[in-house]
Order: C-alpha cells, then sequence, then structure tokens
C-alpha cells in the first residue's frame, strides 16, 4: 500500500468512580511513529457528566485533560514526562491508571 502508516490510538475516559468501572468517552490520542505525530482531543460536557454523576468537579477534569494536553504536546517546562520522545510520551498517556482520566 503506498503512503499506508501505523496510527494508534486510545479512548479518553472520564471514569467518576473506578470501582463502579462506569465512563463516559471524552475524547481521543492519535499516535503515528513514523509521521512523528502525537496530537488529542477532548471535548467536556458538562451537562452530560453531570447528569451520570451530579458530583462531578468539572474544574478538576479540566485540570487533568490540561494536564494531559501539556504531556502529549510536550509544551509543559514543569514535566519531565513532557520532555520524553513523543512514542513514549503515548505510552505514559495510555498507560493503565486510577484517576477520574483513564484512557481505554
Amino acid at each position: 500500500m503506498r503512503g499506508s502508516n501505523l496510527f494508534e490510538y486510545a479512548v479518553i475516559r472520564f471514569v467518576p468512580r473506578a470501582e463502579r468501572e462506569e465512563f463516559l468517552n471524552i475524547g481521543v490520542i492519535l499516535f503515528c511513529a513514523s509521521q512523528k505525530f502525537l496530537n488529542m482531543k477532548f471535548t467536556i460536557d458538562a451537562e452530560r457528566i453531570k447528569k451520570v454523576y451530579a458530583k462531578a468537579d468539572i474544574e478538576e477534569l479540566k485540570t487533568f485533560l490540561d494536564a494531559f494536553k501539556e504531556v502529549c504536546c510536550g509544551s509543559s517546562l514543569n514535566s519531565p514526562i513532557a520532555k520524553l520522545d513523543i512514542a513514549s510520551r503515548f505510552r505514559w498517556l495510555t498507560a493503565t491508571r486510577s484517576t477520574i482520566v483513564q484512557t481505554s
């Protein structure tokens, strides 16, 4: 195939209570090593989130996602993770964790 590239992705999930294994998909991370591409997009639909989990702290969620974005783009001057190469940053972003922001 001419011009084919392998892309990897992970869905970004809001997980208000990990023990219940419930989540809302709120974004995606896309990575392509051959194109040296790593980016993410997310949407915070506060109304939808509050319907699922009324106690959700939307500002806290935004803070988590902004930190993810800084690591993804390598733009944080304070984060050693943001200084890694894009493949390592993708692996860090998609690593298993037990916070309110998780990836598939």
